[in-house]
């Protein structure tokens, strides 16, 4: 794909979606964080059903260590890998009033330094709650830029790398969000729902299958 395609597609996702922003429901850095460690293999709504749960009342890091592990690990069962998720959260909290003063640190090297926290998290808190350039590339990301054409790659950091250099730079900081939306929402797995698409005449996959 060239230069000129990838910068109309943007441009439409932007026309589209001018302000387009995660789906976790959040309040804080903090919380954000929390609310992404807990949506691994997991949908969004579910995390917001149970971060609703907690999070007004246990939404920081001495709330939830006042919670304790015992609670915790009730109020999120209902996601898959509560028990792995929970003992995750609850260190996390301990290291995050250990070595950061209670707060999110704002480095990828200490963000992932934290239990239940890989390249994909640090890169939604880095971008979501501090404003920096980054794409997390989930499986949504990954099946757009391939399916597209817009970055191809075989891995999750070849997609990530190959992505941060070709988006121009106006648009890189919302890519990550309009990519997921439309993965999510569009350019779903089984069945890409062409005839819906805003980007359908660009698409290099559209271009050579049936609508």
């Amino acid at each position: 794909m060239n230069a000129a395609k990838r910068r109309e597609i943007f441009a439409r996702f932007q026309a589209a979606n001018p302000n387009p922003t995660t789906e976790l429901h959040y309040e804080t850095p903090f919380q954000l964080l929390i609310a992404v460690i807990l949506s691994a293999q997991a949908t969004d709504r579910s995390v917001n059903i149970a971060t609703a749960r907690f999070f007004p009342r246990y939404g920081t890091p001495q709330g939830i260590l006042e919670l304790g592990l015992e609670g915790l690990t009730e109020q999120i069962r209902t996601i898959g890998l509560y028990k792995t998720k929970a003992r995750n959260v609850i260190r996390t909290c301990e290291i995050l009033l250990e070595k950061h003063h209670g707060e999110v640190p704002r480095d990828r090297e200490s963000l992932e330094a934290l239990p239940g926290v890989g390249r994909k998290t640090a890169n939604v808190v880095l971008n979501t709650a501090f404003g920096q350039n980054t794409i997390a590339v989930d499986t949504h990301i990954f099946r757009v830029a391939n399916r597209t054409r817009i970055a191809t790659g075989k891995t999750v950091l070849e997609v990530e790398q190959r992505l941060e250099r070709v988006i121009p730079k106006e648009y890189l900081w919302n890519a990550h969000h309009w990519l997921i939306l439309h993965g999510r929402y569009i350019c779903v797995a089984r069945k890409p729902k062409c005839p819906q698409c805003g980007i359908a005449d660009l698409c290099e996959y559209n271009n050579k299958t049936p609508a």
